[in-house]
């Protein structure tokens, strides 16, 4: 089935996959989603009418608020970033300016789009790549030579393509003439300064330039690869496909949202740039026109999720008009010790598989019993409460520190994790609240 097709259960159903609990959240999130498409499927007239329903999300880190939207948005394959609102600054204060996240986006949905046509070519770009190489390994025969060489450099052509296809010539040196770029176009600056990039180009002939260089053939390959894809691929084309894509599914995801509001009593004085952000964020989720690399992206069906802690201050601390423009609000549960046991069993990525397949390629057999993992998400959890909560971000700690001397030492064979191993690990650390702090 089409990602795109899918009905909220489904995606709900998906998600439960790499998600462990937020049931809420979830089915929020994929109604907001499914309606986008509901959307597209209305008359222009009224597409423009109806506007994303744009979510605010409360909880700790590490409970799934970031993994959810970021797992939809590549199923879908829709244009995403993540975003910190503590890392901007109001216009005039030194620091990321707020309009920079949706160049962001429009960078992403470009890279997205040129990723996807890149697949769909993949044949053509390395034809391209070949015929290049081939060039430097079999020059051409002269226009005047005779059949019997012309039949003879054909069969030679054929066997030394054959074996570039098999890897066997990719240790060969050649020399081979690449386009080199003085300036690199970065689609993240400011439009004025794109454009002056550019205007030089073309002017002066920045980026047309040949340069020769001596390279291995398997390195001469992936520097052709973008050559290729420049001469291949339509590139104002899929800008303007990209542009279209990041107005209508582009996803921008705006973490610690609550690190800018002023808490209710507190001055604004002692950061007078916090309220001034929300305000300049006003406009761009209300809907407006940022220029971008790719031309001017509206930002009126962007869909935007902000979230945040709120552990100091509460949504209410955020600017009314902001606030009115994040209709949907939902609580995500913080993780006991069941949710972090399930974090662990359930997923398809779970961090035991992963840490499985990792030891394994050292011939490590790494077998976790049920009751090691018990004691792992009961030590998580204790550790969560005692210090600081982050979540499940802490079972990585929790599980690399079980695992350093046995990853450290490499040695293959079979290894059981215990419940009895993770507690001589970990019993110490876990009852020191102060030695926690710095270890778990």
């Amino acid at each position: 089935m089409n990602a795109k097709d899918m009905k909220p259960k489904e995606i709900v159903e998906f998600l439960n996959d790499y998600v462990i609990g937020q049931k809420e959240a979830k089915k929020i999130i994929a109604i907001a989603l499914r309606n986008r498409w509901r959307r597209m499927q209305l008359s222009p007239e009224m597409q423009d009418d109806i506007m994303p329903k744009n979510i605010l999300m409360i909880g700790s880190t590490g409970v799934g608020k970031t993994e959810i939207a970021r797992r939809l948005a590549k199923m879908f394959g829709m244009p995403f970033i993540k975003v910190e609102a503590s890392k901007y600054t109001e216009v005039g204060f030194v620091g990321r300016d707020v309009e920079s996240m949706v160049r962001d986006l429009a960078a992403a949905s470009l890279n997205l789009l040129k990723e996807e046509e890149r697949k769909n070519k993949e044949s053509e770009i390395n034809e391209y790549i070949e015929k290049r190489i081939l060039e430097r390994l079999l020059p051409p025969l002269p226009k005047l030579a005779s059949e019997e060489k012309l039949r003879d450099y054909e069969a030679s052509y054929a066997k030394m393509r054959e074996r570039l296809k098999a890897g066997e010539l990719d240790n060969l040196s050649i020399s081979i003439e690449i386009d080199q770029s003085a300036i690199e176009a970065n689609p993240t600056l400011p439009p004025e300064m794109s454009q002056m990039q550019d205007s030089l180009i073309k002017v002066i002939g920045i980026g047309s330039k040949k340069v020769k260089k001596e390279l291995k053939v398997k390195d001469a390959k992936n520097v052709l690869k973008n050559e290729a894809c420049e001469k291949i691929l339509d590139i104002d084309n899929l800008k303007s496909k990209a542009l279209e894509r990041a107005e209508n599914e582009g996803i921008i995801f705006i973490d610690e949202i609550d690190k800018v509001a002023v808490p209710t009593g507190a001055s604004s004085r002692s950061d007078p740039s916090k309220e001034g952000v929300q305000r300049d964020l006003l406009p761009i989720v209300e809907g407006s026109s940022v220029n971008t690399n790719i031309g001017a992206l509206k930002t009126d069906h962007i869909l935007f999720i902000a979230a945040g802690a709120f552990h100091l201050a509460k949504p209410s601390d955020l600017i009314p008009e902001l606030q009115g423009r994040f209709p949907l609000r939902v609580n995500l549960d913080s993780l006991d010790e069941d949710a972090l046991f399930e974090i662990l069993t359930k997923p398809k990525n779970a961090l035991p598989a992963q840490y499985k397949a990792l030891l394994g390629a050292d011939g490590i057999e790494l077998e976790f019993e049920e009751e090691a993992l018990r004691k792992i998400a009961a030590l998580t959890h204790n550790a969560n409460e005692k210090v600081e909560d982050i979540g499940a971000r802490r079972l990585h700690t929790v599980i690399e520190r079980v695992l350093e001397d046995i990853s450290f030492e490499c040695s293959s064979g079979k290894t059981i994790i215990t419940a009895a191993l993770v507690e001589e690990k970990l019993a110490d650390v876990a009852q020191n609240q102060d030695l926690a702090k710095y270890i778990l």
